[in-house]
């Protein structure tokens, strides 16, 4: 089983961006900090961290949150309707949908 965590400044903001944008619901609560996302193939948890902080796991780097420093991707049954509903929510279309011989693909980021 994999999970993703995404560190976020603001829990409840980012909780309605993630269930707005991608369609997710809310899971379980971990106290005020942590919220369990479903709906994707794997549980997505969003942790509430002060920009700037250390990251979870630090590594030679010297990550810090507040970085980009991964991607989810997600499969979806309309690329076009899919960004259109997470632009709606806040996000940014960074790369318009491409078309590969795999299939397509577009870049969008979270507002935070």
């Amino acid at each position: 089983e994999l999970l993703a965590n995404i560190d976020v400044e603001d829990l409840d903001t980012a909780t309605t961006f993630y269930c707005r944008g991608l369609g997710l619901t809310i899971g379980r609560r971990f106290g005020p900090g942590a919220v369990e996302l479903l709906g994707a193939s794997s549980p997505i948890y969003l942790l509430e961290k002060p920009a700037g902080s250390a990251a979870t796991l630090p590594d030679t780097r010297g990550t810090m949150r507040g970085l980009d420093t991964g991607a989810l991707d997600f499969v979806v049954p309309d690329i076009h309707a899919a960004c259109a509903r997470a632009v709606a929510a806040g996000a940014t279309l960074e790369t318009e949908v491409r078309t590969h011989i795999w299939g397509h693909i577009a870049g969008l980021s979270d507002p935070f």
